[in-house]
């Protein structure tokens, strides 16, 4: 171990995309500022870290992916804390405090995070510590600062409790005494999102992280007559006050721009999930009609020469590049327009002050810097607080640096969550609103995260169409706004609508369209298997599905998979299968009329279609949604999911929709069984935990 007993910590953390461990990053680089060391490492590697033995406390970062699974980086710790043979004293001696990372809007909350509590506490685990629960829904710092605020304090605490245990009654060190003048801050906290939760520290005791930035230091421009505030204008309070805005920091990359030539990395080298595949899109069919709201488009790719795997229920994730025009304009903003092509060794600096500073994994040694633009960085990415503080010095503008110091700093919190955070603003929205701020290459790389992959629902079943996978997505549109001078189209599917404009065709909304157009575009795909969304292993359980809008994209590939059974199988016995369906308008984005086929050949017993926006001359209106036709079926739905034992699948829009067909499940449950509410959501809560009520639900 690299750090001093006396004062080192473990610091453990499990990211899935980067939050926790720049979280974990940014505990680890306060650590010092309080005479403390972090022995800091990815949860994955446990060559390098021993809980068995371990005697300094532990700290640990965790987010929470999928439907309420830990990350991928955590799979083989949980597995194996989660061995049953453990005896309950197995982790006595452990001292830890956890920091979970998740988002409301889903279903099962931090629950990557709850899990590894709950498997150390059973076994015998204590905290030094309250756990702290962060909520991406309402923004992670609400709760994340003031965890790490309290957690010097509590850390050594929890170090001169175990020297004291250890009988070591010798002077204590630089530890001890830093207790004794600490100024006292309530550390046993139980963290929520919730905002009346929080009890955030005296300014006054904020260490060494934190700037007292005064309104005499400073230039002040002419006070604006505005009276509302912007994202480039504030107005009292927080433009008359003194701002706590964290430390600058420190700089560790360094780019060299080189002569020479060469190629680019392959793409498969920036995953580390897993193989990848370059797949051709063989079609590409757009389901609903010009003028419907959202544009849906169906793609399918030849994945027959490859090992590509997966079932109905599955998800695959897309390799995508930044919008090509956003890059150059990047280039632009940063005076390296005719630099674009041209190759960089990206390395650490020998000066940097940042401990253990490496190369992010997520970029080349050498590439161009066009490559890292486009393949690498998150350029749409919600700028941190510790980037807007870096930009600060960037910045030659008096009154754009003061705006930008309000955005990151403690008194500037209501600001920041709206005008950065709820707008969506991105890097070249920032470069816009503050031109006097001008960033380099290295600060960019330091600050912006990876590129990620987008997921999409598979949409075709291996059996129905072997060496085929389809899937549906709308092209996501994000119109212009105060804070974001023009519209742009999503990151991957306003790129993949551009890949595959060539092959666009109208609609003849078919299943089986024939005719297919040659393509030579190929994207590059690897598989996210799905542990739960799948359909019955036994084929005579029934089920409902609830799918509006491209919701509907995993039930094709499940109707499509029983239809083949069924041919299959004659003498199986086949349980009965829902599916209830929405959109707008019914001539307008019904994406599969063909769900007719399934009706008529068998395999689809009951088929429930709503159209919200479609006027009915009706004495009794129709329903518009599919929550409201579950309400109007409450018998059948009741009689399948509760009588039958069958599964009840859902998958769409989580905060417009899912939560709604949630809410009309515990309805019909407190209905038909004669119990009130609350009993009804217990029922549904183990449903839940039986895997008989399943969602694959986005925000």
């Amino acid at each position: 171990m690299c750090c001093e007993s006396k004062r080192r910590f473990l610091l453990l953390y499990a990211t899935q995309k980067g939050q926790a461990k720049a979280i974990a990053e940014e505990i680890w680089q306060q650590a010092g500022a309080h005479g403390l060391e972090a022995d800091i490492h990815c949860i994955s590697e446990m060559d390098k870290y021993n809980l068995e033995t371990e005697k300094d406390p532990v700290v640990i970062v965790i987010s929470t992916t999928g439907t309420g699974d830990p990350p991928d980086t955590a799979r083989k710790f949980v597995k194996k804390i989660q061995d049953k043979t453990l005896p309950p004293d197995h982790f006595a001696h452990l001292q830890y405090g956890l920091l979970g990372l998740g988002d409301s809007e889903y279903m099962f909350f931090c629950n990557g995070g709850r899990t590894v509590d709950r498997r150390l506490q059973e076994l015998g685990a204590q905290h030094f510590y309250d756990t702290g629960l962060a909520d991406d829904c309402v923004g992670l710092e609400l709760v994340v600062d003031p965890w790490i605020d309290g957690l010097w304090l509590a850390l050594k605490e929890a170090l001169q409790l175990r020297k004291e245990k250890e009988g070591m009654n010798n002077d204590i060190d630089a530890v001890s005494s830093s207790i004794s003048t600490a100024p006292h801050a309530v550390h046993e906290l139980k963290l929520s999102s919730e905002v009346q939760n929080l009890k955030l520290e005296d300014e006054g005791t904020r260490a060494s992280d934190i700037l007292s930035q005064k309104l005499d230091d400073i230039n002040l421009v002419a006070p604006a007559r505005d009276t509302e505030p912007s994202l480039v204008h504030s107005v009292p309070p927080v433009s008359q006050s003194a701002l706590n805005i964290p430390a600058l920091p420190p700089e560790y990359i360094e780019v060299e721009f080189q002569d020479t030539q060469g190629e680019n990395p392959h793409l498969s080298s920036l995953i580390s999930e897993g193989t990848t595949f370059e797949v051709p899109v063989t079609k590409a069919v757009q389901l609903t009609r010009e003028d419907a709201i959202k544009t849906a488009l169906l793609l399918e790719l030849d994945t027959a020469d490859t090992a590509f795997e997966y079932q109905p229920g599955d998800a695959f994730c897309v390799i995508c590049p930044n919008n090509a025009s956003e890059v150059e304009e990047l280039l632009h903003v940063l005076g390296l327009s005719a630099k674009g092509d041209d190759f960089v060794c990206v390395k650490v600096k020998q000066d940097t002050k940042k401990k253990g500073a490496s190369r992010p994994q997520h970029i080349p040694e050498r590439s161009t810097l066009k490559f890292i633009l486009t393949w690498c960085l998150e350029i749409r990415a919600i700028p941190k607080k510790a980037f807007l503080r870096a930009l600060v010095e960037c910045t030659g503008d008096a009154g754009e640096k003061r705006r930008l110091q309000e955005l990151c700093s403690r008194q500037g919190a209501s600001d920041y969550t709206r005008f950065i955070r709820d707008s969506s603003v991105c890097l070249l929205d920032l470069l816009h609103a503050f031109p006097s701020c001008k960033p380099s290459l290295s600060l960019l790389i330091e600050h912006l995260p990876k590129l990620q992959a987008r997921s999409y629902s598979v949409s075709s079943s291996n059996l129905y169409q072997p060496g085929r996978v389809r899937f549906v997505f709308n092209v996501v549109e994000f119109p212009a706004g105060p804070s974001r001078p023009v519209p742009r189209k999503g990151i991957c599917t306003g790129w993949l609508a551009e890949v595959v404009a060539p092959l666009l065709h109208p609609s003849k909304n078919s299943l089986d369209t024939k005719g297919e157009s040659s393509s030579t575009e190929k994207i590059s795909i690897f598989p996210r298997p799905n542990n739960a969304f799948h359909l019955p292993a036994d084929p005579s359980v029934p089920l409902i599905m609830v799918g509006p809008g491209t919701g509907i994209s995993p039930f094709i590939g499940f109707l499509q998979h029983r239809q083949k059974l069924r041919e299959q199988h004659t003498d199986w016995e086949f349980g009965e299968t829902w599916l209830f369906f929405g959109c707008r308008h019914q001539d307008r984005d019904y994406l599969f009329k063909q769900l007719q086929c399934f009706l008529e050949n068998g395999t689809l017993t009951h088929l429930k279609v709503c159209f919200s926006r479609d006027s009915s001359t009706a004495e009794v209106a129709p329903p518009k949604y599919v929550q409201d036709l579950l309400r109007l079926c409450a018998k059948e739905v009741a009689r399948v999911l509760l009588k039958e034992k069958g599964y009840f699948y859902v998958c769409g829009d989580k905060k417009h929709m899912a939560d709604d067909v949630s809410d009309a499940v515990v309805d019909i449950i407190s209905m038909e069984m004669e119990a009130d509410k609350l009993e009804a959501m217990k029922i549904l809560a183990k449903l839940r935990e039986a895997k008989q009520y399943l969602q694959d639900v986005w925000s």
